[in-house]
């Protein structure tokens, strides 16, 4: 094996399936999921020489290292299960928990765990190895009437408690999960292997290289166990000049000994990394039987093994050197009930029941609304996304724009706040003056104040043969219907014209959804209305009829005789709507007719450009008035 040719700053972690590597400022962990693919989560932290100055100072920075390791490992491993395993389904006791303390069981589960494995780790590495000692102490005493220099009792205390610690590892050695988690951990120190020694990181490479690594954390804890036996050796002093009593020295002693455990730590620490600057015979025979003990920590991993600690540690190479280069999370489960209440929860407002909720699933998921019933969980990336939507909907907006698009008519169409959403209704519209194009085989139309154009794009689309002009005073509506008509491939003419004004040409069907809400009314509207959707869409004027007056009057200009004025109408227009038409000044119309929509109201009017022209009717008019 060729000398590495540096030593590198990223270390790791081996998890439940998979990797962790921590480089100088960020850190990645890629498990491959119950599909067979990678996932990674990645986050950064302040880097060690930009922390408080106290943080670093020697031995106080060891401590804290240790416990930062123990709960970051302990977050690790549970957020790695998460993948690998799915999120478990919440007991009576976990739901009642959340519901009363509002407090989430698992995170108390989390701090629980380390404090539980911190008990453990002292319990079998300090308190069994310190009572085992007092009782050869006593033995010694009581049996051989002798004793023994107290640095004997250390370093027998010291050799109980290594003994400990490598049947403690032989033992979880034998579990399955722990099997695979050393085959990881192999994983990890090879791919760091591979980077030091210059070679590219391929899993051919990496498979080359040693399981054993001179920088892993076993060597760390042999190490503890050796600076233990030095630093305990001044406890057994202290306690017999100050407490006659054998068992109060005893315990005596056992507190002071867990007291200098970050001293311990600290000490430790700073050993391993004086240690790691040096590669020298004596250096090697103290790193040595931490060395050994990964021969059981460590093992040979599979070639899918070595590709998630491959993945791993290039998400923190590119991190470390990019600051710009995003963090990722992980793709995880999320139970459906979670699921439902944490989006019925963030839309607040009443959206129609669970419509909007399952509108947004459905958008999100791709479904039928039908399939919702059948989903057992979430996963997190789909969830995020419509958390997000659920969020947008619950500040009023409209659950069209919240998607971005809307159905009309069997069509989809874009809608943004620039346009009004179509309604349901002008379905019917749209229905009838499809209707009259056929009957009467109209070519030419046009559609005023179209708005987000679904009503042309529909007639268009319904009428292959026609050609149909769209026209907007807004700009920005018409981006929109522009869009919409690339999206559904069909030709519509668009012109930015405030109704007739830069309109040509003389058409067969005129149709219009104009604005015909009275300008007093607009501010009782739904807040989903009045704050999203453009006032200039909505504000038909005074009474409402203003653009009614404007298109009747103008339309002589531009309607084909016999041809067809179409208008979508407030449900409480009808009479007013009628009587302009029938009181227009320069046209007459024939065949006044209003339609309603299948609730019964009056949606529709429509009616026919007469041959009887403007001047006709006002020379029949100056007739009847010398009659009168």
């Amino acid at each position: 094996m060729s000398k590495k040719k540096f030593r590198s700053a990223i270390g790791g972690q081996a998890v439940l399936e998979g990797v962790m590597m921590r480089g100088e400022c960020s850190m990645a962990t890629a498990v491959r999921d119950e599909k067979g693919e990678i996932q990674i989560e990645s986050s950064r932290f302040t880097p060690a020489k930009e922390k408080s100055r106290w943080k670093r100072l020697p031995f106080i920075r060891g401590v804290i290292n240790f416990v930062n390791s123990m709960i970051m490992g302990v977050q690790i491993i549970m957020r790695s299960s998460e993948v690998f395993e799915g999120e478990a389904e919440p007991t009576k006791f976990e739901a009642w928990c959340s519901k009363k303390f509002n407090i989430n069981l698992m995170s108390v589960v989390m701090w629980f765990a380390v404090i539980l494995g911190l008990a453990l780790a002292i319990g079998l590495f300090f308190v069994i190895p310190h009572f085992a000692i007092e009782g050869i102490r006593a033995l010694v005493v009581n049996v051989c009437h002798s004793s023994m220099p107290e640095f004997c009792y250390n370093l027998i205390e010291g050799v109980i408690r290594i003994l400990i610690f490598v049947l403690y590892i032989l033992l979880t050695s034998l579990m399955k999960e722990i099997k695979r988690v050393f085959r990881y951990h192999g994983a990890e120190h090879k791919t760091i292997s591979c980077f030091e020694h210059g070679l590219e990181l391929t899993v051919e490479n990496v498979q080359k290289q040693s399981t054993i690594h001179d920088r892993c954390g076993t060597t760390f804890m042999f190490l503890v166990m050796i600076v233990s036996v030095a630093l305990f050796s001044v406890v057994g002093i202290v306690p017999n000049n100050i407490v006659t009593s054998r068992v109060g020295a005893m315990f005596i002693k056992l507190l002071i000994k867990l007291a200098l455990l970050p001293i311990v730590a600290g000490i430790s620490y700073e050993i391993l990394k004086f240690l790691a600057k040096f590669d020298n015979w004596f250096v090697k025979i103290i790193k040595a039987p931490g060395l050994l003990l990964q021969k059981i920590t460590t093992a040979q991993p599979d070639d899918s093994m070595v590709e998630v600690a491959i993945a791993a540690f290039k998400a923190v190479q590119i991190l470390d050197s990019d600051p710009t280069a995003p963090t990722t999370k992980f793709k995880t489960k999320i139970l459906i009930d979670k699921g439902l209440q944490e989006l019925n929860n963030a839309l607040k407002i009443d959206t129609n029941g669970n419509a909007d909720r399952d509108w947004i699933i459905c958008e999100v998921l791709k479904i039928n609304r039908s399939e919702i019933e059948n989903i057992k969980f979430f996963w997190s990336d789909d969830f995020e996304k419509m958390l997000e939507l659920a969020q947008e909907r619950g500040t009023g907006k409209p659950l069209q724009q919240v998607l971005g698009y809307t159905d009309f008519y069997g069509m989809k169409i874009n809608v943004d706040c620039n346009v009004l959403c179509p309604r349901p209704e002008t379905e019917y519209l749209v229905e009838e003056v499809s209707k009259l194009i056929k009957e009467n085989a109209f070519t030419k139309v046009l559609d005023l104040c179209t708005g987000s154009g679904a009503i042309a794009l529909v007639l268009k689309r319904d009428n292959p043969q026609i050609n149909i002009t769209a026209s907007d005073i807004s700009e920005k509506a018409l981006m929109v219907a522009k869009n919409n008509a690339q999206q559904n491939e069909l030709d519509v003419q668009f012109v930015v014209s405030n109704l007739f004004d830069k309109i040509e040409g003389e058409f067969d069907v005129i149709v219009s959804n104009p604005p015909y809400i009275k300008q007093d009314v607009i501010a009782t509207l739904s807040p989903e209305v009045r704050f999203f959707e453009p006032s200039i869409a909505l504000d038909g004027g005074k009474d409402g009829l203003d653009f009614y007056r404007k298109i009747v009057n103008s339309a002589k200009n531009h309607l084909k005789i016999g041809g067809i004025l179409a208008f979508e109408i407030g449900f409480d227009q009808k009479e007013s709507v009628v009587e302009i038409i029938e009181n227009c000044e320069n046209a007459v119309f024939e065949g006044i007719i209003c339609k309603q929509d299948l609730e019964g109201n009056d949606r529709m009017i429509f009616a026919r450009l007469s041959k009887d022209n403007g001047s006709n009717k006002k020379e029949k008019e100056q007739i009847e008035s010398k009659n009168a």
